[in-house]
C-alpha cells in the first residue's frame, strides 16, 4: 500500500488506499487459494453466471443455447461464453476494482438489478461468485488478462477490450462490433513458463471436468488439434436425472459414488432439501472407520465444485457415510474452497442428519437384513448418535451387538435369558470374571467400550421389566460357593501363608468352589480399588509433606483385592497341602500371578517381578526334586 505525496493531499484532506497488485497477488496465492489451478474454476464460475444473466435477459430462449466454450493449446487458454457481456462502464468499474463483484454492486438493493460482467438479476443467489477478487486469481498462471466482451444489453453495442497487467495497470479500447459477432465474453491468459503444469491441455480438460461436471450449461473443452470439441458436463447429475424403475435409480446412485469416492457404498441415502435447493446422495462406507474421524465431502454450488473436504455439512456423527450435493443457497468463504458458517449452515447440517435417521429409521422398519449389515460394520456410529437421540436410541438399541457372557448378542435377546443385566466399568474387568460369572449363570455385560455402559443402563427405558446394574466383586464371590468347614480349616495354615506372602498387593485370600474346574484362581480387583490403594500407598510415603496432607484429607478405606482359590481345580488341591512354607508361598505367588495375567489388565512393576521369581522359584525346586 502506498500513500499519495502530502504534497497534493494537504492536511485533513480525504486520501485512498493505493494497492501494490503483485503483494496482492501473492497474498492470494499463499493465504487464500490452495493452489493455482484455481484460475481455472474462477474463469468457468464468471462465464457460468454470465449465462445466467443471459438468460435472465432473453428467458424465451431455448435451452442449451448458451454455452461456454474452453480452449487449450500449450500457448493460451481461453475460455468463452455466449453471456450478458460488458459494456465500457462495466469494465472500468469491475474489471479494474478490486474487491467490487459485479454480483453485489456496492450500494444496490436487494431487489434492484445487479450489473456486471454477466449479471442482470434480481437475486445475488442466482450467481456462485461474490467477492470480486476472482479475476485476480488468472495472475497465479499469467502475467497479462486480456478480455473481449460485447455486451447484450444493447443491440448495437461495440466490442470492449481490457487487457489487465500484474503490475497493476490496464488498458481499454472500445472496438467495432465486428471485432465480436456475438455478445458474450473472451477471456484469454498467455501462460508463464512456470505455469506449464497447470495450463496443459490435458490439464486444462482435466481441471474442467473436475470442477464443471455438474454445471448446468453446456461446455465444451478444445485442445486445438482440429477434433471436434469434448463435452465436459455431457449429462446432468445423476439424481436429476429419470430412471426407468427404482432399483434402476438405486444403481445408478450407487455407480455414481462409487466413481466419485473410490468404493462401493453399503447403501445411498438421497438427499433432497428443497427449501435450500440441496440435491445429492450420501454414501454408506462398507467399512468401519474409527470413531470420531470425519470425512471430507464433495460440495457443488450451483454446480460448481466447492469443496471435496467440506467436513462441516454433516455432524461429528455422522461417519459412516461420505456425500456429494449440490446447493443453491449455501454460502462459499472468500476462497470458494470451504462453506460460511451461519444460520443457514446449521440448519442445512440438521436437516441432513434428519435424512440420516429416516434412513435408519426405514432400514430398521423394513429391510433387517440391510440393517444387520449396518450395525455389524458401523455399530459404533450408532451407539455415539444413541447415546444423545433418544428416537434412535428406542430403535435401534434392542438391535445393537454387545459383548455378554452369552457372546456377541443384542441387548433384547440377553436380557429375555437374564432378569437382572450386570454391566461391568472395564474391559478388564470383564475378562476376569467372564468365564466364572457364566458358569455361575450370571448375565454380565462388557460395558467397557465406548458408550457401552451408559446405553446398557438405558435398556429399562426400551425394556421397562428389565433391571441393570453395575458389578461389583460383592455380586460375584456372592454367587461362588463355600467349602465345607472340614476343608477350609485344613486349608487354614496355606491360606494363612498365602494372605502373608500376598499383602504387599494387599490382597486378601479365600478358598471357594466354583465352575469351570479349569479355572485355578480368580482376581477381583477393580480399578477403583486399585487407584485408592495407590493413593493410600502416596499418601504413606508422602507423610508430614504437602502432597501427604493433600493425599491423606481423600484417603478412604483402601478395597483390598480378593485371590479366591477354585478348591474344584486338581493343582489348587494338591497347594494347599503343601507343609513346607517356602514352597506354599511360592505356589501362592504363582497362583497370583497366573490369575492377574489372565485378568489381562496392564502389570504392576511388582507384579512382574513376582511372576518372574514364582516361576523360576518352582522350576528350582522341581529340578531339586528330580535330582
Amino acid at each position: 500500500m502506498n500513500l499519495p505525496d502530502n504534497a497534493a493531499n494537504p492536511a485533513g484532506a480525504d486520501r485512498t488506499f493505493q494497492v501494490d497488485l503483485r503483494g496482492l497477488v501473492d497474498l492470494l496465492s499463499h493465504h487464500l487459494y490452495s493452489s493455482p489451478r484455481v484460475y481455472l474454476r474462477e474463469l468457468m464460475q464468471n462465464a457460468v453466471d454470465a449465462l445466467t444473466a443471459r438468460h435472465r435477459l432473453e428467458p424465451d430462449a431455448p435451452t442449451g443455447a448458451f454455452g461456454v466454450r474452453l480452449y487449450a493449446d500449450g500457448s493460451v487458454v481461453r475460455v468463452e461464453d455466449d453471456g450478458v457481456g460488458l459494456t465500457e462502464t462495466d469494465v472500468h468499474a469491475f474489471l479494474a476494482t478490486i474487491g467490487r463483484s459485479s454480483k453485489r454492486a456496492m450500494g444496490v438493493p436487494p431487489d434492484e438489478p445487479i450489473r456486471g460482467w454477466g449479471k442482470i438479476t434480481e437475486q445475488r443467489g442466482d450467481f456462485i461468485g461474490q467477492f470480486g477478487i476472482g479475476l485476480l486469481s488468472c495472475f497465479l498462471v499469467a502475467d497479462e488478462i486480456h478480455v473481449l466482451s460485447r455486451s447484450a444489453r444493447t443491440p448495437d453495442a461495440p466490442a470492449v477490450e481490457w487487457r489487465g497487467r500484474g503490475d497493476g495497470s490496464y488498458t481499454v479500447r472500445t472496438l467495432p462490433a465486428s471485432a465480436r459477432p456475438r455478445p458474450g465474453t473472451t477471456v484469454t491468459l498467455t501462460p508463464r513458463a512456470d505455469a506449464g503444469e497447470w495450463t496443459r491441455p490435458a490439464q486444462v480438460h482435466a481441471l474442467a471436468r473436475h470442477f464443471g461436471s455438474l454445471l448446468r450449461h453446456p461446455v465444451t473443452f478444445d485442445d486445438g488439434t482440429g477434433g471436434p470439441g469434448t463435452a465436459v458436463n455431457p449429462e446432468p447429475a445423476p439424481w436429476a436425472r429419470t430412471y426407468p424403475t427404482p432399483g434402476a435409480r438405486s444403481r445408478a446412485l450407487a455407480a455414481y459414488g462409487e466413481e466419485v469416492f473410490g468404493f462401493t457404498p453399503l447403501d445411498t441415502v438421497e438427499l433432497d432439501l428443497p427449501a435450500v435447493g440441496l440435491k445429492g446422495i450420501a454414501c454408506v462406507l462398507p467399512e468401519a472407520v474409527p470413531a470420531g474421524r470425519r470425512h471430507g465431502h464433495r460440495v457443488h454450488v450451483k454446480g460448481m465444485l466447492l469443496s471435496e473436504q467440506a467436513e462441516e455439512i454433516l455432524p461429528e456423527w455422522a461417519f459412516f457415510v461420505r456425500c456429494v450435493v449440490d446447493a443453491e443457497s449455501l454460502r462459499p468463504t472468500a476462497s470458494r474452497e470451504a462453506l460460511y458458517e451461519d444460520d443457514t449452515l446449521a440448519a442445512v447440517r440438521d436437516a441432513l442428519a434428519g435424512k440420516l435417521r429416516a434412513w435408519i429409521a426405514r432400514a430398521a422398519a423394513s429391510d433387517p437384513d440391510l440393517l444387520n449389515r449396518f450395525l455389524q460394520t458401523h455399530h459404533l456410529a450408532v451407539k455415539s448418535l444413541a447415546v444423545h437421540d433418544d428416537e434412535i436410541l428406542r430403535m435401534l438399541l434392542p438391535w445393537l451387538p454387545f459383548e455378554t457372557t452369552d457372546g456377541h448378542t443384542t441387548l433384547d435377546e440377553f436380557a429375555r435369558t437374564h432378569r437382572t443385566v450386570l454391566v461391568t466399568s472395564s474391559v478388564e474387568e470383564f475378562r476376569q470374571v467372564a468365564a466364572i460369572a457364566s458358569a455361575a449363570g450370571l448375565g454380565v455385560v462388557n460395558g467397557g467400550y465406548t458408550y457401552d455402559r451408559e446405553l446398557v443402563h438405558r435398556l429399562p427405558e426400551i425394556r421397562p421389566e428389565a433391571a441393570v446394574a453395575d458389578l461389583d466383586p460383592a455380586t460375584l464371590t456372592a454367587h461362588l460357593d463355600p467349602v465345607d468347614r472340614e476343608t477350609e480349616l485344613a486349608a487354614a495354615a496355606y491360606l494363612a501363608l498365602a494372605r502373608d506372602a500376598l499383602a504387599v498387593f494387599d490382597c486378601d485370600v479365600a478358598l471357594r468352589t466354583f465352575q469351570p474346574a479349569s479355572a485355578p484362581a480368580l482376581l477381583v480387583d477393580s480399578r477403583e480399588a486399585r487407584h485408592e490403594r495407590t493413593r493410600s500407598q502416596l499418601a504413606r510415603e508422602q507423610e508430614g509433606g504437602l502432597w501427604g496432607d493433600i493425599l491423606g484429607a481423600l484417603r478412604q478405606e483402601a478395597p483390598r483385592a480378593q485371590l479366591i482359590l477354585n478348591q474344584l481345580n486338581p493343582l489348587v488341591r494338591t497347594a494347599v497341602a503343601i507343609d513346607e512354607p517356602e514352597l506354599a508361598r511360592t505356589s501362592a505367588e504363582a497362583l497370583y500371578g497366573q490369575a492377574a495375567l489372565l485378568s489381562r489388565r496392564p502389570l504392576r512393576p511388582a507384579e512382574s517381578s513376582l511372576i518372574n521369581r514364582s516361576f523360576l522359584d518352582l522350576l528350582a525346586h522341581a529340578l531339586r526334586k528330580d535330582s
